[in-house]
Parts: structure tokens; sequence; C-alpha cells
């Protein structure tokens, strides 16, 4: 059996012996906390009760930035940081990570100044790191970027340079990268409990989610980054009120390409609750985000709230010419972030987006905050921790110049197949053996058969939503194509994983129900 199928994984995983370290929790934090690990030699098992980013790191709002609201606030450290570890993924992945031109437009006659110079402040901090320098902009320069800009009382707008990616695909590279380090990462696996061991915590009683098996694993230290859900994971070792995390709920829409034509973005830079606004070009179509909503329990599957998606249609309305109404909304979305509290009783939107790794008195480590852009450097401070606090012999981290799997410098992003890297040719010929797998799955998605194939081979795809959701965007881009495409893509998956018709019907019944949280009207 293939080592890196879902199979070889699992044959691995449940194997009687030691790990350095178990990490719970397939998010960005835990993938790249296993990543770390297994680069400095320590035998890591990582296992996600879902699949890999299936929950808020799949639904983010597709930058790599430092944050220019976070600057706003004072988080000047944090920005730094951020814009630091920004370099370090164009450099380590640029097939999937890249440059993005964003427009802050000016109506009033102070704003240009105001926010050019806050945005050379930006830049000033991200120094030799930076993707060039912001720059004012006069009103028919905008409109040549933006051609569906508000024009009445547009006096200019100043443009900026960020870091645009693909959240899933960034996810399966630093999964694939870690198991070419030999650490063993494992969907579905959900923990149900923790072991214990002379007073510490030292191993994680798991159950497989598809086959149904059970089974122990242990280890020197155990790492609890399961995001919202931590406080479930840490109650099974410290029952009883915790510290806790504060979560929120982000809300994005997606809408046609003609609502912003082009290849800049859109940043609102003040919205009616004092956070910004994004419209940002993403694979031929358009992401408008976000919003910022207390939540007091975590939900596995998050959805828009109907008056989150009237406040994104009428902010992102004020500033285009085009009228945006629900009929519009191709497919909706949202995740919850997991805060670390300030104590200062601030809404979500002014809490810091900073990460926090604690100790319990019986050595499980969680990790709670941090975002994508900074996952890398979360990672190895968790790490630096859980080795202290698991006796391991210490090691330095080399993550910060690793390149991650499928590296290449292709770099052009019209290519269809750029989120593949070095393996784009191989996935564009799935095709060539079999002119089924070569037709698109649906008129509306950018994506082929042959990719779910490759999914399912390659990429640990044991479900139809980890295909049209993650390994490809299609229920991100269009719920209701996805949908259409969900019988063909789950026939194709069945040839490869040797799956019955009973299974492909069964398949697209659960994708539908989960398509529905993604529709809007």
């Amino acid at each position: 059996m293939n080592p890196l199928s879902r199979g070889g994984m699992l044959d691995r995983a449940m194997e009687l012996r030691p790990w350095h370290v178990i990490v719970v929790g397939g998010g960005c934090t835990g993938i790249a906390t296993a990543l770390d690990a297994a680069a400095r030699g320590y035998r890591t098992l990582l296992v996600e009760r879902g699949d890999f980013t299936g929950g808020t790191s799949s639904r983010s709002t597709k930058l790599v930035h430092g944050g220019v609201r976070y600057l706003r606030q004072g988080h000047v450290q944090m920005v730094y940081r951020a814009l630091r570890e920004r370099r370090r993924l164009l450099r380590n992945a640029p097939h999937l990570v890249h440059g993005l031109s964003l427009i802050v437009p000016a109506y009033r006659w102070w704003e240009g100044p105001w926010y050019g110079l806050g945005l050379k402040a930006y830049d000033a901090l991200a120094w030799r790191r930076g993707l060039g320098g912001s720059r004012l902009l006069s009103r028919r320069q905008c409109l040549n970027r933006l051609s569906t800009l508000a024009e009445r009382g547009l006096r200019g707008g100043v443009l900026y340079r960020d870091g645009q990616f693909d959240d899933a695909r960034l996810g399966w590279a630093l999964v694939r990268t870690a198991a070419n380090l030999n650490c063993v990462a494992l969907n579905y696996a959900e923990v149900t409990g923790l072991v214990e061991s002379r007073g510490a915590i030292k191993g994680v009683r798991v159950r497989d989610r598809i086959g149904g098996g059970e089974w122990v694993a242990r280890g020197a230290v155990v790492v609890n980054a399961t995001g919202p859900f931590a406080e479930t994971v840490r109650a099974m070792d410290e029952p009883g009120p915790g510290p806790g995390a504060v979560l929120s709920r982000g809300a994005h829409i997606v809408v046609s390409s003609a609502f912003l034509p082009g290849a800049s973005a859109l940043l609102v830079p003040s919205t009616d609750d004092g956070r910004v606004l994004f419209a940002i070009p993403w694979h031929g179509h358009v992401v408008i985000g976000t919003t910022d909503v207390p939540v007091a329990r975590p939900s596995p599957e998050p959805v828009p709230s109907d008056g989150e998606v009237d406040y994104l249609l009428d902010h992102a309305g004020r500033y285009l010419t085009r009228r945006l109404g629900r009929e519009d909304i191709l497919s909706a979305w949202a995740g919850l972030r997991a805060l670390v509290p300030s104590g200062t009783g601030e809404d979500t939107a002014a809490l810091s987006r900073d990460h926090g790794v604690s100790v319990s008195r019986r050595g499980l480590v969680t990790v709670t905050g941090g975002k994508w852009t900074t996952c890398r450097r979360v990672g190895q401070d968790v790490v630096d921790m859980a080795a202290d606090a698991g006796g391991l012999s210490p090691a330095p981290s080399v993550t910060a110049n690793l390149r991650l799997y499928g590296y290449t410098k292709r770099r052009d992003l019209r290519d269809p197949w750029r989120v593949y890297g070095s393996r784009a040719d191989d996935v564009a010929g799935m095709g060539d053996g079999n002119p089924r797998l070569g037709r698109l799955m649906h008129p509306g998605l950018p994506y082929r058969l042959g990719q779910a194939a490759w999914a399912a081979r390659h990429e640990m795809a044991v479900r139809v939503e980890d295909v049209l959701a993650r390994r490809t965007r299609a229920l991100f881009l269009n719920a209701k194509a996805a949908v259409a495409a969900a019988p063909e893509v789950a026939r194709a998956m069945a040839a490869e994983l040797g799956r019955d018709d009973d299974w492909v019907e069964a398949e697209v019944r659960s994708f539908r129900v989960l398509a529905e949280g993604f529709a809007v009207g």
C-alpha cells in the first residue's frame, strides 16, 4: 500500500511505537507544528478529526499579510513579525503565494495623504522584505485599475502590495512536506481521550472515523492545536472552566469577477464597525469579506448569518458601480477564529491575532490564536515549548528556509495548474489515458475530473467534500456548480478508492447537505 495514501498513513499511525510529539488538530497551526517537529527529527504524529484545513483554515480572506489594521491598533511588533513571515512564505512556496496589488480609495481630501502615510509605515516595517512600495494614485489611475469603483466623489487613492495565497492548497503542501520528513499525518482520526502515565499526559486515544478502529498512541508530549475546539481537548486534561479563548465568526461571500474586473483588490479602510473590508480577485472570482461576530460556542460547520451577508453586500455596494444582491452570491462561508483574550473587554474586532502557548500541570501543550501568515513561527514556538515539556533532546527549528512540497518558480498566475507547483504537468496529464478525466467538473468551474482522481490517489482525499472544498476550491467559488459536479466527482473518486455505487450515492447526499450552508437565497 502507498505509504502516503490514507490507508498507508493509518497503518503507520496504529503502529505500537512511542512518538516524540503528537499533534492534535490539522488546521494551519497544527500542521505547521507537526512540520516543525518532523523537520527537527522528532517522531511526529498528526491527527485531525475531519479533513486537513477542514475548518477555519480553509475559510480565510486568502491574504498573506502583516495586517494594516493591526498597525493602526498599535500592534507594531506583531505586524513586523508577520511581514517577516510573509517574505518567508513567498520564498518557500512561490507556487502558492504571490504578490497582490491592493487599492485604498480616497473620497475625502484628507484620506489620500492619511492612508498614504500609514502605508509608508507599513512599507518601512517590511523594509527589504517588501513587495514594492506604496504610492498615491490619481482618480484616473484608480479607475484604470478598478474600473467598477464608484466614481462619485472619488479623489484618488493609495496602492500598496501584500501577499495572496490559496489556504487549503498551502495546507496540503505543508502536510506533504511534513510527510516527506517522516511525519505521520492522518485525517478523519478523532481524539476521544488523553492517556496519563505517572501523572503526565503521554498519549491520546484515537478513533478512525472512516473505518471505525480505535487505538492508543503514546508519546513524550501532546500538543492541543484544535483552534476553536481547544477548550474541549483541554477539558480532557483539566475538567472545569479554563482560561479559554474568545471565539469570533468571520464571513465571506463570492461573486462574479464582473463586479471587480482586473488583477487589483479593493480595501475599504473603515466600515461601520471599525473593520477593514476586502474585495479580492481569487481563482477568477471575487471574494468579499470579512465580518467579526462574537460566538459563544464552537460549531463544526458555521454558516454566515443573514445579517453578515447583508453587511457585506451593503459595504461592498457603497464602493462599486454595479449593484450587488443576494442573487449575485455564488458561495458564502464562515470560519471561527480562536483569539487570545486580552482581559480588557474589547470587542473581537479589536483583539490581537497573535498567539499564546501554555503548558498544563500534567504537560499538555495548548496553542491558541495565530493566523496563516505567521503559522510557521507559531509552530516553531510551540515545538520549542513542547520539546521542553516532553524532555526531548534540543534541536533547532529549520523551517524558516524550508522549501515546501511542489516548490517551483513557475509563476504564471493565469496557469490553472499553478497550485500544483512541480507536479502541475503530472496532474494536467491525468486525462491523457482517460478522456473522461480530461473533462471539466462543471462548465462554471475551472477544474477537471482528473484533479478529483489525483486527489484520491495522491492527496489523501476520501470524501467528495475533500475534493470539492479543499483539494480544489469548487464549493468556495460556486456552491450550485459544485453540487452539480458532485456525482461525476464521486464516480472518479470511487474508481480510485475501490468504492461502489452505494458509496457514490451516500457521498453525493452528504455533500449536498454541506453545500446548503454555502448557498444564499
